[in-house]
Parts: structure tokens; C-alpha cells; sequence
């Protein structure tokens, strides 16, 4: 049986079989997703995107180009993969010792951002809404809507959901510019205000 496909793959892109890819997805030139990966709907996989076998993509994820997504990584919805960024599976390789095994995991958290050039070492979880600045290396786990920035990556503040720098006020509530939703800084942690 012949399933009607829902997505867009340009004719240079390599889709393998036993992929399960959403409704409305765009994978563009030179890209390959490999088997039994699965992406959402919505999804944008610009030029030269490599995903790895049982990689998974949430919904409405946007891989920028020149981007490989190794075994390992789980990127839940909403999430901005920046430009040339860089994910990692193992900690310590060695083109002569086969670690295949060994991939460790890296979850990415809904809304969150990844700047041009940044490195994620494997193993270290991004928190949702955390923002990583271009060319940051994360060598630890990030905490939701954090601003991490520099080699190693330092938290330098926190970042609203819309992308904004937040600034708190002497009860530590931040109130978002363009949303004006409330945040709430307790115990060195964000948390976004529901009432």
C-alpha cells in the first residue's frame, strides 16, 4: 500500500525508509533523514540537515542549515536549531574505538533556542525556553529559560518566551514586552505565571 505523502522533500534530499515524518514538513536541498527517525508536522529542515537514525523532532522544530542531528538527540516542540550548531552523541571518541553503543542522550526542551555555531556536549539537557547564544559551548545541563553565552557557557540572565532579555524588579517579577505575561524568579530558578 502506497500511503499518500504529506510533506515537502526537495528532489536532492534523501529521505530513507521507516521515517515517520508530520504533516507540512519541509526537508530542502542536499538534506538526508535517516531511517527510523521521526520528525513532526511543521517542521523545516533547511540545505545540508543530516538526522540520524531514531533522532526525534517534535512539532513545528527549525533546523537551519548545516546541521547534523546525531542518535541521541530528542528535540521536543517549538524548538530553533541555529545555523552550522552542533550536537555531540559521545563523550570521548576515538576514530579507533567503535563507541556505537555508547551514544549518550541530549534532550531539548520545547521553545527552546540554539544559536548559530553553538555546541551541545552530549548528555546535557537544554531546559524549555532556554536561550544558547551564538557560538556557546554547553558543558552542563541548562535550566529552563536561561540565557547561556561564552566558552564554556555561563548563564548571563534569563530570557522570556518571546525571546526577550527579562529583567526583574525588587519582588524578582519580570514582565514579558511584547506578551505581557509575568515570570517569577524563586530559588535561582524562571518560572512563568499561569494566573
Amino acid at each position: 500500500m502506497n500511503k499518500e505523502i504529506k510533506y515537502y522533500a526537495h528532489e536532492t534530499a534523501v529521505v530513507d525508509a521507516d521515517c515517520q515524518i508530520g504533516e507540512g514538513t519541509k526537508i530542502w536541498h542536499f538534506s538526508h533523514v535517516m531511517s527510523h527517525s521521526v520528525i513532526g508536522k511543521n517542521c523545516n529542515l533547511g540545505q545540508n540537515v543530516l538526522v540520524s537514525p531514531d533522532v526525534v523532532l517534535g512539532d513545528n522544530v527549525k533546523v537551519q542549515n548545516n546541521v547534523s542531528i546525531y542518535t541521541g538527540v530528542v528535540c521536543e516542540d517549538d524548538v530553533f536549531l541555529g545555523p552550522s550548531m552542533v550536537f555531540t552523541n559521545v563523550t570521548n571518541p576515538r576514530s579507533g574505538v567503535n563507541r556505537r553503543g555508547q551514544y549518550e542522550k541530549t534532550l531539548v526542551k520545547k521553545g527552546a533556542t540554539i544559536g548559530a555555531n553553538a555546541t551541545i556536549v552530549c548528555g546535557h539537557d537544554i531546559g524549555e525556553f532556554a536561550f544558547i547564544g551564538a557560538g556557546a559551548v554547553i558543558t552542563k545541563t541548562v535550566k529552563a529559560y536561561a540565557l547561556m553565552v561564552g566558552n564554556p557557557a555561563k548563564q548571563l540572565g534569563w530570557m522570556s518566551e518571546y525571546g526577550h532579555r527579562l529583567h526583574f524588579n525588587d519582588e524578582g517579577i519580570a514582565i514579558c514586552p511584547e506578551s505581557k505575561a509575568t515570570y517569577q524568579l524563586n530559588d535561582d530558578e524562571v518560572k512563568k505565571n499561569t494566573e
